[in-house]
């Protein structure tokens, strides 16, 4: 039987709720600067998230969104600007604390650690996004927690395929059935169970109708001992809360 060795977390909408008040609210603020009349409602983000990636965002709302927009002949470097504003101002949002972890985050990843498992982050985020919430939630030590950082272009094809958690997999030289992933989207279980791992989804307001057949657990939330979660899929027994007892349970079924 195969050994946990490793827990492997995407980010957004996982580890936090960043994107309706977060990554939306800052890809508005860029263009507002940026002298654009657009504006991504919470709806219309809801449709956006179809694509992952910032920039591919961007682009699919040019191409399905706002046709009548004219696209300046250096499209790629027009959206490399704007997204790098939306960056800026993401950073901002983070290190004013107005996006905080999800209920339970902390406390696992917290006792993943005291247990000596292997920490990754794997995400279609920018590199800087994941360190600028792990510094303003975590602390600024916890960036040493993670030993895989894949994010961003550590992979030219982003979520659903695979190839981000097989680059962290390979990095830390595990194999598939020596980790289980964390996600929360359709597009992120397609990609953890394409590359092998099995897959514990914490599902939010953008992805709770998201189809999840795949997943060994599906919850509302990690949740906390006075912060219960709701069992959406899977078995569980007793337990209230996602501690790390349940995440070993889940491993090791079937």
């Amino acid at each position: 039987m195969s050994e946990l060795k490793a827990l492997l977390f995407d980010v957004d909408g996982t580890l936090a709720d960043t994107e309706k008040d977060g990554h939306r609210v800052a890809f508005n603020l860029a263009f507002k600067q940026a002298g654009l009349d657009w504006d991504w409602d919470a709806a219309l983000y809801g449709e956006l998230l179809a694509v992952t990636g910032g920039k591919e965002r961007i682009k699919f709302y040019l191409d399905k969104f706002n046709t009548r927009f004219t696209k300046p002949a250096d499209l790629d470097g027009f959206v490399k600007g704007l997204h790098a504003s939306k960056t800026e101002f993401y950073t901002q949002l983070l290190a004013e604390g107005k996006i905080p972890l999800r209920s339970g985050v902390a406390r696992l990843i917290n006792e993943a650690r005291q247990a000596g498992l292997r920490l990754a982050i794997a995400t279609t985020t920018t590199p800087e996004n994941v360190t600028a919430l792990l510094t303003h939630t975590l602390g600024a030590d916890s960036l040493n927690w993670f030993e895989v950082i894949a994010a961003g272009d550590s992979v030219p094809a982003k979520k659903p395929a695979p190839d981000i958690f097989t680059w962290a997999l390979a990095k830390m030289k595990l194999q598939p059935n020596e980790a289980i992933a964390f996600e929360d989207s359709r597009n992120g279980i397609l990609s953890s169970k394409a590359a092998g791992l099995k897959t514990i989804i914490t599902v939010n307001g953008y992805t709770a109708k998201d189809d999840f057949s795949q997943a060994e657990l599906v919850l509302d939330q990690m949740g906390d001992p006075l912060n219960v979660f709701r069992v959406i899929k899977g078995e569980v027994g007793h337990r209230t809360y996602l501690d790390l007892s349940l995440v070993k349970q889940v491993f090791y079924a079937g």
